[in-house]
């Protein structure tokens, strides 16, 4: 579970981490807030969709179980556990 949230945070950080590397590239120094302030709302906008995207294809594209889950239950007196088929 903690491995998917790094994933995320990841994701949303692509934007960020772009437009860090754009501001080098142009010779501004990323660093200062006048550079960053303008832009936030867009940076977080675009993270946000990223995230979005992949949870919507990761939830349409994500390996299925074939019949699912049988919940434990009672056989001859024993509790069979519950499993996926």
């Amino acid at each position: 579970m903690l491995r998917r949230v790094f994933e995320e945070v990841g994701l949303f950080l692509i934007p960020f981490v772009l437009f860090f590397l754009y501001l080098l590239l142009v010779g501004r120094n990323p660093l200062h807030r006048t550079h960053w302030d303008a832009q936030i709302f867009r940076l977080v906008m675009a993270g946000l969709g990223i995230v979005i995207a992949s949870l919507v294809l990761s939830g349409l594209l994500g390996e299925r179980h074939g019949e699912g889950y049988v919940p434990a239950h009672m056989e001859n007196g024993r509790l069979v556990p519950g499993r996926f088929q």
